[in-house]
């Protein structure tokens, strides 16, 4: 049984480990920074040992990569590389509009996210949903590394390309506030389900400032077609976007108390 140094925190880490715990001993968890010692400690006594990280969060130094030399700390990530580098890659492609996405295992490298690439993936037909896309990307990604570490010190890592390199950047609370009236129903459903967790969406309604749980878009083409739709309309809660579609709420927590569907919610706070 491989024996695993693992750093990682938050969704993508958690799915990750789930799999890697099934087939692998891991031997330590590194979550902050302040661990970086122990593990590199550790990686001395298990000189067998091999490090994978996925969704740190800090950046590892020169002194930590080389502690795990020859094959580094393989890093899972969340895009087809070089293409989405930074903290927020599956947000980011949700945010544009993609439809497919991938995951790339990559050998750890001081740059962000720039080393060479040992594996990539990209997977189809998922559902536009935060956590799933996570758990899709990490399940497999991690599924490949337990299939593949005994003879990834044997392989040959394929150098990235840096000129077709495109970055994002870490979501803030800043963005969590929806503006339909600047957006497309598309666009505003779309941001719903990037900011789920973190920064959460958010909209003020009758006062109240709600975080948005759950939504669906409402095409008035479609209802023009075939007026039988027109009860969607009905929908208590709808957001009218730039392109004159909608964006209706399902669920959504006001500020302070527990989620809610829009029927109750209207009933508590539209009278």
């Amino acid at each position: 049984m491989n024996k695993i140094i693992f750093f990682g925190n938050g969704p993508l880490a958690d799915f990750t480990l789930a799999v890697l715990q099934q087939h692998c001993e891991i031997i330590f968890h590194a979550r902050t920074k302040d661990d970086l010692v122990t593990a590199v400690s550790l990686k001395r006594q298990h000189p067998d040992a091999f490090g994978i990280l996925a969704s740190f969060g800090v950046m590892i130094k020169s002194d930590v990569l080389e502690a795990f030399a020859p094959e580094g700390i393989l890093n899972l990530h969340p895009s087809k590389l070089p293409h989405y580098r930074g903290a927020s890659p599956i947000e980011s492609a949700i945010l544009a509009g993609d439809t497919d996405f991938s995951y790339s295992i990559m050998r750890l490298v001081k740059a962000m996210d720039a080393g060479p690439i040992y594996h990539q993936a990209t997977l189809t037909h998922l559902s536009l949903d935060k956590t799933e896309i996570y758990r899709a990307l990490a399940t497999a990604g991690a599924k490949w590394l337990v299939d593949n570490l005994d003879q990834i010190r044997s392989m040959a890592p394929t150098p990235q390309d840096n000129t077709q390199a495109t970055f994002t950047t870490k979501l803030s609370k800043s963005d969590s506030l929806l503006h339909p009236e600047n957006h497309t129903a598309t666009e505003i459903f779309r941001q719903i389900v990037a900011y789920q967790g973190f920064p959460k969406p958010k909209y003020e309604f009758y006062g109240k400032t709600c975080i948005i749980l759950s939504a669906h878009i409402v095409n008035t083409n479609d209802i023009i077609c075939d007026p039988s739709l027109a009860p969607e309309l009905s929908t208590p809660l709808m957001l009218k976007c730039t392109d004159r579609n909608f964006v209706a709420i399902d669920r959504l927590q006001p500020e302070g108390k527990k989620p809610m569907d829009a029927v109750s919610f209207m009933n508590g706070y539209a009278k």
